[in-house]
């Protein structure tokens, strides 16, 4: 007995529990027996069903009130209501509550049988459509996060432990990390995951207009201002919105994305009514959020908001036993892009060299050294002479730290140094170099260094070099 699924039965009278618990029992079902609406929703906090039946009249904590509690503790729960009063307006209020039916009194034991096997099959659907969307969240997230690495399952621990909650993320790591992609394995977690998946890039829309973006305007609510425009907030309302390079924010945009965590609400520029929003926030940095909270540029109250849960993500060169199956999925994936058949087998002398080069660029820049080999090897295999000069001759990466190391051009290593660090100074040095002479303007610096002027831009936050105001 009990192969079907397993039934609460919750009723008043005893009379009808027992005729209840006969039927179902006799056609395969496991029943369990609650007396008071209060009773039904303690049993099932404790255990899930794949059915309730509820009377609709009963004393105390009568069946649509209890509902609506089963339905808090379990979105996918299937309820039949009962009553001996099954009114339109009771038909109504219970399948607004989320009931899956209302059956009247007298009914037929046929009829419970048919109606409690369907209800069984959408939950049972129900069930293995979650069972599928979760394996093909880890599918998907996975694919985004090859490791094998144990600071990368720790990752993907937390990633499996926050999706379900509504609590805001903070992501930070270095530029390339993977930031978004974490958020966006966040949100496949959730409930959410069929409701909208926002991204706001707030370092990349003008300051000026940020706010507009986010929360919306009125017509005429500014010069331009010609229609009235649903902000990104609005349109992630049931979903999550992702906030990248938070740390770029203006104190004023600060103080209302305050406001609409605290509140779960926003105002639209121009208008006079809040407007409700359920919304999950993610917020992502390569900003020490800390640190720009003690200099005065970010929030103290609104980085305590943000980081409810941080995670960290770590650069590729503190994970380097990735390198290699990201190289792999990378070759596969860029393969298949531009139709070649290129092996994943890499030498041991490639392989050698993408595991010593320091990745400033981090995940995003190995997708690109990949990118390029796959595209220029002249044959199926990936070889030295298909990687950038930077990658294929570390002398060269010395060679650049030692030009910045005075003019003897030498670096004591007697005494053993770290490469890694000696590789940041000098790329610290290269833009404070480039800011001087260029007074301080970062697009002409970026011009001078061969670089995006984002890239740079992130370059200076990251390693928090003082610009000219």
């Amino acid at each position: 007995m009990g192969k079907k699924g397993s039934i609460l039965v919750c009723d008043d009278e005893e009379i009808m529990r027992d005729v209840l618990e006969t039927i179902l029992s006799t056609a395969g079902y496991k029943v369990e027996l609650a007396k008071t609406g209060e009773q039904a929703v303690d049993i099932y906090s404790q255990r899930p069903f794949d059915l309730v039946l509820m009377d609709v009249s009963m004393p105390g904590m009568g069946g649509l009130t209890a509902l609506e509690q089963l339905m808090k503790l379990d979105h996918e729960a299937v309820v039949l209501m009962v009553t001996a009063y099954a009114t339109f307006d009771t038909a109504i209020s219970a399948w607004e509550k989320g009931a899956a039916g209302v059956i009247r009194k007298p009914f037929q034991n046929e009829q419970i049988v048919a109606l409690v096997a369907k209800g069984i099959k959408k939950r049972k659907k129900e069930e293995e459509r979650q069972t599928l969307r979760h394996a093909m969240v880890r599918s998907v997230r996975r694919e985004g996060f090859i490791g094998r690495s144990e600071v990368m399952e720790n990752v993907f621990r937390l990633v499996d432990r926050v999706g379900p909650a509504r609590s805001t993320v903070l992501i930070t790591g270095e530029s390339g990390t993977g930031k978004e992609l974490v958020a966006k394995a966040i949100h496949e977690a959730s409930p959410r995951t069929d409701e909208p998946f926002v991204v706001v890039n707030c370092s990349n829309i003008p300051s000026e207009l940020l706010e507009s973006e986010l929360f919306g305007h009125t017509k005429g609510a500014f010069t331009g201002a010609v229609a009235a425009k649903k902000g990104l907030f609005e349109v992630a309302d049931g979903g999550s919105i992702f906030l990248d390079e938070i740390g770029d924010l203006r104190p004023e945009t600060q103080v209302r994305l305050l406001r609409v965590i605290q509140e779960r609400e926003f105002t639209p520029l121009g208008d006079t009514t809040p407007a409700k929003v359920d919304v999950r926030i993610i917020a992502a940095t390569n900003v020490d959020l800390k640190e720009a909270v003690k200099n005065g540029t970010f929030r103290e109250d609104l980085y305590y908001r943000l980081s409810v849960v941080p995670i960290e993500l770590p650069a590729l060169r503190d994970r380097r036993e990735d390198i290699l199956p990201l190289a792999q999925h990378f070759i596969r994936k860029y393969s298949e892009e531009n139709g070649r058949e290129i092996s994943e087998n890499l030498s041991p002398r490639v392989l050698s060299l993408l595991e010593s080069y320091y990745y400033p660029g981090n995940v995003r820049e190995l997708e690109n050294i990949i990118e390029r080999a796959v595209v220029i090897a002249p044959t199926d295999e990936i070889t030295v002479d298909c990687l950038r000069p930077e990658v294929s001759d570390p002398e060269l990466a010395m060679e650049m730290v030692r030009q910045t190391e005075g003019t003897s051009g030498d670096i004591d290593i007697s005494r053993g140094i770290n490469f890694y660090d000696e590789i940041k100074k000098f790329e610290i040095d290269l833009i404070r170099r480039a800011l001087d002479q260029t007074g301080g303007h970062q697009s002409r610096a970026a011009r001078l260094l061969g670089l995006n002027a984002t890239t740079l831009n992130s370059k200076i936050k990251t390693h928090n070099i003082p610009t000219r105001s």
